[in-house]
């Protein structure tokens, strides 16, 4: 109702596009197109919006975590305390310490086996926090491949229906010819409007990911480091 009104609100002799009137006036698949690609652009804010601060918030507990890691003198005491929190450091330790307890069990310890069986935990751990933090980026990549042709879709469609009505009242006046075009391209430009923020995001986020990531791994190492020199001892 409200997009009619705001529809019937601009008739008459329009100076300027109305995308409002684009979208009610389309072939009734380029409509679908149209919506179907509003609901994608929506659906890549609010992960832009959820990634950011998402991003934001484990970056500093991160942060938080590893400087009290360091410092604290019982690490099994610090790791019940943080048992609770969505810190991915903290299952990074935990997963090593897991490896630890079993390979440190027995009367007799395998130094190098326990040193390989470590890098292992560890290089998981991380490799399964960074695959968690990026899941939703999927979405992002997939809507700045294929928007554009989604939209190039409606447009070919909307180009399809404007000939045929050319053929059928059998004029080829620019004014029976150019609405159809106007709402037809308009579903491509909805389909640019879509991807270009995908693209951009996409590409950002990789790469504070890829940071995250090397920054777990830098963390992993540190503590492996640590742990080979407890087998040392």
């Amino acid at each position: 109702m409200m997009l009619t009104m705001l529809a019937v609100g601009a008739t008459g002799a329009p100076t300027q596009l109305n995308p409002v009137e684009l979208f009610l006036h389309a072939d009734v698949v380029v409509e679908s197109v149209m919506g179907g690609l509003l609901l994608a652009s929506v659906w890549v804010w609010m992960i832009i919006i959820g990634f950011t601060i998402r991003l934001n918030v484990v970056g500093r507990r991160c942060r938080t975590y590893e400087a009290a890691f360091w410092e604290a003198r019982d690490i099994d005491a610090f790791q019940k305390e943080q048992a609770d929190k969505d810190i991915p450091t903290a299952r990074v330790v935990t997963a090593a310490l897991g490896e630890w307890r079993r390979s440190t069990a027995g009367k007799t310890i395998d130094r190098e086996g326990t040193r390989q069986r470590l890098s292992v935990a560890l290089d998981g751990a991380v490799t399964e926090e960074s695959d968690r933090l990026a899941n939703r980026l999927n979405f992002l990549a997939t809507v700045g491949t294929v928007a554009p042709f989604v939209g190039l879709f409606g447009t070919v469609w909307g180009v399809m229906d404007s000939f045929f009505r050319i053929g059928a009242q059998q004029n080829s006046s620019l004014a029976v010819v150019a609405p159809g075009i106007s709402e037809a391209l308009f579903a491509t430009a909805i389909g640019l409007f879509a991807a270009i923020p995908a693209v951009v995001a996409y590409n950002r986020f990789s790469h504070r990911v890829n940071a995250f990531e090397s920054g777990l791994f830098r963390f992993s190492d540190r503590f492996q480091s640590t742990l080979s020199r407890e087998l040392e001892q």
